[in-house]
């Protein structure tokens, strides 16, 4: 099968980070893996994106939007190899443990940055500085108001910070205990799983300041080995290496 010419969309850098968001990141991980030829872009605004979020892959022209939908059309041209070696049970699992990280601890992590009084001015200048200055703190605002009303209805909005961290924690001994039998999830070579969990971790762990959630999650030494190990496996990595 001929290859698509593939472009693949990111939101870029921030917090020193090269990738700030753990989906782009977790694509990137993906397409090295399988050893294909790609370029990438970033994209500042998500709101240009097809399905106003990053990233999306361009394949021929095509759009593709979600990684998730990115993965499974990775899979369709590389006939398989994405989750070959896989059995069932390991999809299963997989599915189950990268569900937690994106709709669960995802979400406690996007509001360490956002509703964090103190960490906010970071979220203005790393996501708002293509904004004109004098009005970069007003669309920032308008924007954060945005993210608690979502944070709200999600339901993590309505627990108190304690709460929060109390769910944060049982997601994070959760993973660490998931991936704590061996090198990687299923076997000796990390898998898409891997780069859903690791790519969301690495944000956690490296990003420049640290959030509350990277306080908590430094107690995690199994699950940030871990995700070292995954990065350095497949030589794309979270923050910024020379």
């Amino acid at each position: 099968m001929i290859q698509p010419k593939l472009t693949l969309v990111t939101l870029g850098g921030a917090f020193g980070l090269q990738n700030v968001s753990p989906f782009c990141l977790k694509a990137e991980m993906l397409m090295t893996q399988l050893g294909l030829d790609y370029d990438m872009e970033v994209q500042a605004d998500p709101r240009k994106a097809p399905k106003g979020k990053l990233p999306y892959l361009i394949a021929d022209g095509r759009k593709i939007a979600d990684s998730e939908l990115i993965v499974e059309y990775l899979n369709d041209i590389t006939e398989g190899r994405v989750f070959a070696g896989l059995s069932a049970r390991d999809r299963a699992l997989g599915l189950a443990t990268s569900r937690l990280v994106d709709d669960h601890l995802y979400w406690i992590f996007v509001a360490s940055r956002w509703l964090d009084d103190e960490w906010f001015p970071n979220v203005v200048e790393g996501f708002f500085h293509i904004a004109p200055r004098p009005v970069r703190g007003f669309i920032a605002r308008r924007a954060r108001k945005e993210v608690e009303q979502t944070y709200h209805l999600q339901g993590l909005g309505r627990h108190t910070q304690a709460e929060q961290e109390g769910f944060a924690r049982r997601d994070l001994q959760a993973l660490q205990d998931a991936v704590n039998e061996g090198d990687f999830l299923f076997g000796g070579e990390p898998c898409v799983y891997d780069f859903a969990i690791a790519g969301f971790m690495a944000g956690v762990f490296d990003q420049q300041p640290a959030t509350w959630v990277t306080h908590v999650a430094n107690e995690y030494a199994g699950l940030k080995e871990y995700t070292e190990r995954v990065q350095q496996r497949v030589g794309v990595f979270g923050r910024i290496t020379e």
